[in-house]
């Protein structure tokens, strides 16, 4: 397997950091562009998965995967009526996977969502935002966020799955968490090259270097277990054990790696002004968010 991407699928990571690097209103920026694609269903999992690795590279709070994930399912999924009232470029559309207590909760991008994808009781319905009465939150990350209660009124979205959302926002957030631990180390390697202790840069001490190199394994793990589960999805062949493999290394090795970070920068790693404290939140919230490492070995060790 060559998990390689193509010429096309770099263009578009390429333009999607362009876009983030110099844009005062991304959102607008990146579906004005054409990352947030006009057809939904016109980039696949592998284009989707480029674009969410550049999102977690910048830390970028765009409803980018909520819309891609909601926008998928209603493409293969929905009614002609409901792909006609929703499926318009720049809608934000969101996904309703996590429940407390009968309430949906930590909605991403609840408050500005004009309709959800909800998974109750074995089902996934569809609800308008101006159904429901929505309770705002506020992630670890400072990312929007909303609670819910649930059933009110929805329409079924026919033949879509729970299991069919859950796979693709999960395999979603593991590229996030790649783009995330990459700039994380990126920033984490160049201070310990810059900061000097004792008249040597911090990184010349050998457990300063040891950190740093285990760090760089863990990435690499994330990387390899993305991209193996993102091409089994991509090629329609079973993926459920690739993307839960996958989601514990983004869990548990981000784990390791964003505290790295905040360790080598010492007390400027807990600023949270500070770029590295950003990543820190971001790596914390995709450790757990849809379950962690230990939540991701159960489900693999029903599937033996």
């Amino acid at each position: 397997m060559d998990f390689t991407l193509t010429e096309a699928q770099r263009e578009l990571a390429a333009l999607t950091r362009k876009i983030l690097d110099s844009s005062d209103a991304p959102w607008a920026d990146l579906v004005k562009s054409g990352v947030v694609p006009e057809q939904p269903g016109e980039f696949g999992v592998l284009e989707q998965c480029a674009v969410l690795v550049e999102l977690g590279r910048a830390v970028a709070s765009v409803p980018y995967l909520p819309v891609v994930v909601a926008s998928s399912a209603l493409a293969e999924f929905g009614t002609a009526d409901q792909r006609a009232r929703l499926l318009t470029p720049g809608t934000v559309l969101s996904v309703a996977l996590s429940e407390s207590g009968g309430v949906k909760t930590t909605v991403p991008f609840a408050t500005t969502a004009a309709a959800f994808l909800v998974a109750h009781d074995g089902q996934v319905f569809l609800a308008d935002a101006a159904d429901l009465e929505i309770v705002p939150q506020e992630l670890v990350d400072g990312t929007d966020a909303g609670s819910f209660e649930f059933p009110v009124s929805g329409e079924v979205v026919p033949g879509l799955t729970p299991e069919w959302l859950i796979t693709r926002y999960t395999l979603g957030l593991c590229a996030v968490q790649l783009g995330v631990t990459e700039r994380a180390l990126e920033l984490t390697a160049g201070h310990a090259r810059t900061r000097v202790q004792f008249d040597r840069p911090i990184g010349s001490f050998q457990a300063v270097a040891q950190r740093l190199a285990d760090a760089y394994v863990d990435v690499a793990a994330i990387r390899l277990t993305l991209w193996q589960a993102a091409w089994r999805l991509a090629e329609g062949l079973p993926a459920d054990a690739e993307v839960a493999t996958a989601k514990f290394w983004a869990a548990d090795a981000g784990h390791r790696v964003a505290h790295t970070a905040v360790h080598v920068h010492g007390g400027t790693g807990i600023d949270m002004s500070h770029d590295v404290h950003r990543y820190f939140t971001a790596a914390k919230r995709n450790e757990f968010e849809l379950g962690g490492a230990t939540a991701q070995l159960l489900k693999l060790g029903a599937m033996l």
